[in-house]
């Protein structure tokens, strides 16, 4: 991202995150920005660089070791099911590791969790399991 788009973004954000949280309040339907809020957020706290827009695979490279990650995101909204689940993982691309980013009902970071590629391939190769 320009760095002198990043004073402009986090206004867009925050906008956004008001926006998305009143649009709950009325409809008690998320707005759908959950993902790009993820990978934003992901971005700015680890120092990522976003990929471009629909890059197939990842969402995220770390400019100083090249490492690249696909991120999901889940919002846990007060009083939701805890079951919900994360967008499918999609292993026929390269990426090196996946990021799961929780958010509060705020849309605001709880924790990102890492998971490197091996170890998220062999537990979708469990017969079961799902991506």
């Amino acid at each position: 991202m320009n760095p002198d788009h990043t004073q402009r973004l986090t206004r867009v954000v925050t906008e956004a995150k008001r926006l998305a949280m009143e649009y709950y309040a009325i409809t008690k339907r998320p707005l759908g920005i959950t993902g790009e809020i993820g990978e934003i957020e992901a971005a700015r706290l680890l120092g990522l660089r976003l990929a471009e827009a629909r890059q197939s695979g990842y969402d995220a490279v770390d400019p100083l070791t090249m490492k690249t990650y696909q991120i999901k995101t889940r919002c846990l909204m007060d009083g939701a099911s805890r079951s919900q689940k994360l967008g499918a993982i999609k292993d026929k691309y390269e990426w090196d590791a996946v990021l799961v980013v929780m958010l509060d009902s705020q849309l605001e970071p709880l924790t990102i969790r890492e998971a490197p590629r091996l170890a998220v391939v062999e537990a979708l190769s469990i017969p079961g399991s799902n991506s």
